[in-house]
């Protein structure tokens, strides 16, 4: 798997400077694909029909294991990109090849750094290119959720993109601890409707509690 990564970083940051980052970002699906399969992982899928071709959305997701991160990237049916602290730059291949494929580095030190964040997601956002989020912040290693932080939800409202709730099922299963503490098994991804941010202008706290609703109803 170590092996497999770092040839996955150096192939997706060559394909995205050479062709784009589309390609670059696809090269990471099949890492994760194949990672899924050396564990290996059975995965099932409901609610594709919920996507709506070409449309960027805000994607909010419990977040159960580490092993969220290969079910999502190589199974949901829609080019999007994460959310990642800017420290994870410096991560020896894998943060660059983050870069050139596009995922979004979000630097909190202070609001002027925040907001070219938000204006960076702004500019990748666009003609089909959706951005993941776990508003729990962190991982529960189990069932039940934890509380939601209200990013993914401020994010939203001021990208003016609608919200698309997202439930990972059973991933704690395959992975309830460290990274390599695996066990093969069975884990899922229901896609639900998606959330109109727009009816949600006055209460941000509410759009918040309804997203956590649906994603916790497939649990």
């Amino acid at each position: 798997m170590l092996v497999i990564t770092l040839l996955t970083a150096l192939l997706s940051a060559s394909t995205s400077m050479i062709f784009s980052s589309r390609v670059g970002n696809f090269i990471g699906s099949c890492w994760a694909r194949v990672t899924c399969w050396i564990t290996p992982v059975s995965v099932f899928i409901k609610g594709r029909e919920n996507i709506e071709p070409g449309k960027s959305y805000v994607i909010v997701s419990n977040h159960q294991s580490i092993w969220d991160i290969f079910l999502l990237y190589g199974n949901m049916p829609i080019d999007f990109r994460w959310v990642m602290k800017k420290e994870l730059r410096t991560i020896p291949f894998v943060g660059y090849a983050c870069e050139k494929v596009g995922h979004i580095f979000i630097d909190r030190s202070s609001p002027r750094e925040a907001a070219r964040s938000l204006e960076e997601a702004r500019k990748k956002l666009v003609n089909g290119v959706s951005v993941v989020i776990f508003p729990e912040g962190t991982r529960s290693r189990r069932k039940e959720m934890n509380r939601f932080k209200n990013g993914a939800f401020k994010l939203a409202r001021d990208l003016e993109l609608d919200i698309l709730p997202v439930t990972i099922v059973d991933s704690y299963k395959i992975c309830s601890g460290d990274f390599l503490d695996l066990m093969p098994g069975r884990a899922g991804i229901v896609i639900h409707p998606v959330i109109k941010t727009a009816d949600y202008i006055d209460s941000q706290q509410e759009l918040s509690d309804h997203a956590r609703q649906i994603i916790e109803s497939a649990l």
